[in-house]
Order: C-alpha cells, then structure tokens, then sequence
C-alpha cells in the first residue's frame, strides 16, 4: 500500500520536481549495468540504509547532504543519481544540490520501492 502524503509535502515535491531532472529505475539500471561513471547516493535514513540498499550506492542522509555533499563529490559537474524510499525526499535533496550549484544531479522516480518493484539486487543487513 503506497504511503499518503500530507498535502504541503506533496505541493514542496512537485515544486522541488519542477525544477530538477528525474530518472527512471530502469535507466539507472542500465548505467550500473554498463559500469557507467556516476554517484548513487541514498538519502533515506540511517535506519533505512542500513537494512537494505541498492548495490554501488553510497549513504548521504537527506538532513546532512548539503553538510556532507562537497566533501564527497567536490566536482559540481559530476553526475549524481539521489534516490530514497519513494522518490519524494530524493526529488526535494536534489533541488537543494541544484540550488549549490551542482549541475548534473537527478532524482530517481520511484526510489527504493521502485527498484524492489522491479525486482532489482539489494545489498541487506546479514541478521
């Protein structure tokens, strides 16, 4: 069952969406497939991350990236991928990196669930 929203989170995403790129589950797909150069960067919750991830991403936490972002990716002209569970924080984190200057930065429609729905490898917690 899909998450409800509030409606002013709802009306900060589709702003933060409008002034961003997304991409799709299957296009960031293909370009861990194709070994292609970019950051992957999960910006869920500690919590979240460390339960499950997708593989080759790296965790910047949405209430630290702008903090963390330079000292990890210095190159504003690096490409990025930000996703998280559902594609709303990510979209809102990629805003922020595009309000810093970072030019190549998309948000990845569909996020974590998107990737399970896809059936897509995930790296878990060993229990």
């Amino acid at each position: 069952m899909a998450k409800k929203h509030n409606p002013r989170f709802i009306a900060i995403t589709n702003t933060a969406r409008s002034q961003i790129v997304e991409t799709t589950v299957m296009h960031v797909k293909r370009q861990l497939d194709a070994s292609e150069e970019f950051v992957l960067i999960d910006v869920r919750e500690q919590s979240e991350w460390a339960a499950s991830r997708i593989p080759k991403a790296i965790h910047i936490g949405k209430g630290v990236l702008e903090r963390d972002i330079e000292t990890v990716v210095p190159d504003t002209n690096a490409p990025i991928v930000l996703y998280c569970g559902g594609g709303f924080r990510s979209a809102i984190a990629a805003a922020s990196l595009r309000s810093m200057r970072y030019s190549r930065v998309e948000s990845m429609d569909g996020g974590f669930s998107g990737w399970l729905d896809a059936g897509h490898a995930i790296i878990e917690e060993e229990r």
